[in-house]
């Protein structure tokens, strides 16, 4: 046996054998054609063709191959590996790496007669490589390469339709990327747009769920509320707050009151301290002007307090507007104005007589 250069296992069903065995146990030999042919095999030991350096024929037409599974990186002497009559497709990468070496050192000759290639967009760099090495397949007027239609055409006359394939692949190539930027788009726009909509939601959400390790928690006054109320003003507006809301309600009305200038945590972020004033106070006073409306914080101290009503207040209004300007309707965001239209405001007026209704009306909107 380890004479032998010339092996006939052709027609043997040795293909359930072959998948963990070796045909040979002798681990070197001077063997340099081996026949397999006809043997139903679909797939090969990895390692069925170690010991035999010296082979320079492998034979493996008329089984059920689809692709190069067992080593071949050791045969120093291939020349012809016969894959005809087989179920091949196309070939990995890894294989075409390996083959590729042996064409380079070797010259070696495959034949894939008689295989059906995959004539498609996915297989279409095996179909090249094929083109680019077609000087290393014998037999190349009898390898079939089949479109997805099933129309079937031979390697012969395939390089013309490789570069009609190449170009359609590359038209479909282009729409796919067409059609993922568009739908990438689309989606970006959409939930653009939900996180525009709800974007108070999704602050206020995000400010409490923060909060909720990061508050300062002053002690409670009556077990659910650290102020009777928040009052939110622009800074233009602080004689208004000092002279008047303070000592109306503080002094004589003995509430307790929250204002920024004077009761924010010192060190904690403004966001934070808003969100928690807000959440800690009974109620929140906005004192609106054309000051409020321009300011950041004072819109973002009247949208946190909406968020707060909504999510955690179970929809009771918990929000007192003040009109402290005489300002128009329009000159009103959409939000507000829609508070206003639920008569969930009092106006400033400006006047001793009015100014006792007035106040009383702040303090019976606070307690309730």
């Amino acid at each position: 046996m380890p004479e032998l250069e010339y092996l006939n296992l052709e027609n043997n069903s040795l293909g359930y054998f072959l998948e963990s065995e070796k045909y040979s146990v002798t681990n070197t030999t001077v063997l340099k054609d081996i026949n397999l042919s006809f043997n139903g095999i679909d797939k090969l030991n990895t390692s069925v063709f170690h010991g035999h350096p010296c082979l320079e024929k492998i034979n493996l037409s008329n089984n059920f191959l689809t692709d190069i599974h067992f080593d071949i990186s050791h045969l120093k002497s291939l020349k012809i590996m016969d894959l005809s009559n087989n179920r091949i497709q196309g070939f990995e990468k890894r294989t075409i790496e390996h083959l590729n070496k042996l064409f380079d050192e070797l010259n070696m000759q495959l034949n894939l007669s008689n295989n059906i290639i995959k004539c498609s967009c996915d297989n279409i760099q095996f179909l090249q490589w094929m083109v680019e090495r077609s000087v290393h397949f014998s037999q190349k007027n009898r390898i079939k390469c089949r479109y997805d239609n099933e129309t079937t055409i031979l390697l012969a006359t395939f390089t013309k339709t490789l570069l009609q394939l190449e170009k359609e692949c590359g038209s479909y190539t282009m729409l796919i990327i067409l059609m993922s930027v568009a739908l990438l788009t689309v989606c970006i726009t959409v939930i653009s747009g939900l996180a525009y909509r709800y974007r108070w939601t999704l602050r206020y959400i995000y400010y409490m769920t923060v909060s909720k390790y990061r508050r300062y928690k002053p002690q409670n006054i009556d077990h659910n509320f650290s102020y009777d109320a928040f009052i939110s003003y622009a800074d233009e507006d602080k004689s208004f707050i000092v002279k008047e809301c303070l000592p109306i309600l503080e002094v004589q009305g003995g509430m307790e009151i929250c204002i920024h200038q004077r009761d924010f945590l010192p060190g904690e972020e403004i966001t934070n301290n808003i969100t928690n004033a807000i959440h800690e106070s009974r109620k929140t006073i906005c004192i609106i002007t054309r000051s409020f409306l321009d300011s950041y914080y004072c819109m973002f101290e009247f949208n946190i307090a909406r968020m707060e009503s909504i999510y955690s207040r179970g929809g009771t209004n918990i929000l007192l507007l003040v009109f402290y300007d005489q300002l128009r309707a329009q000159d009103l965001p959409l939000v507000m104005l829609e508070l206003v239209q639920q008569d969930s405001y009092l106006e400033y007026p400006d006047d001793e007589q009015g100014n006792i209704v007035f106040w009383d009306k702040i303090k019976e909107a606070i307690a309730l």
